[in-house]
């Protein structure tokens, strides 16, 4: 998944927490997000303070995608959305939210619902294909 196919996924479930997310549809979308907000930040201090409501908008706006899919994220790896509120827990909860945000997700279907890689387990490649034969 690239950065553009991750940010269309994040936007078009904007607050779906069912599901899982791969990795790529994580980190890309946080990537691009962390971007803008640091070039708004930069342009608030430097050049204007309206860029400062632009950051304000953009904040608000990505709020609610941000948690579903760290939530989806989490079902990914078998685990409960609710450890996203363990990040309050100062560098413990940050580290450890870290960690499982990493881990790569369960192979296979989990009680969150199939693999965004297609993988079904044992005997097929990935995204569903099967492996060459040689």
């Amino acid at each position: 998944m690239n950065m553009q196919q991750a940010m269309s996924s994040y936007f078009s479930q904007y607050a779906s927490a069912s599901g899982r997310a791969r990795r790529s549809e994580y980190w890309w979308s946080t990537l691009a997000i962390g971007i803008c907000i640091v070039v708004l930040e930069a342009l608030a201090m430097g050049v204007s303070s309206a860029f400062g409501i632009l950051l304000a908008i953009l904040a608000l706006a990505t709020l609610l995608p941000g948690i579903a899919v760290g939530i989806r994220r989490l079902h990914d790896t078998d685990r409960s959305g609710w450890w996203l509120v363990f990040g309050i827990v100062p560098v413990v909860g940050g580290i450890t939210l870290l960690v499982f945000m990493c881990l790569d997700g369960t192979p296979g279907s989990n009680r969150y619902g199939p693999s965004p890689k297609g993988v079904q387990g044992f005997g097929t490649g990935y995204y569903g294909q099967q492996p060459a034969q040689g």
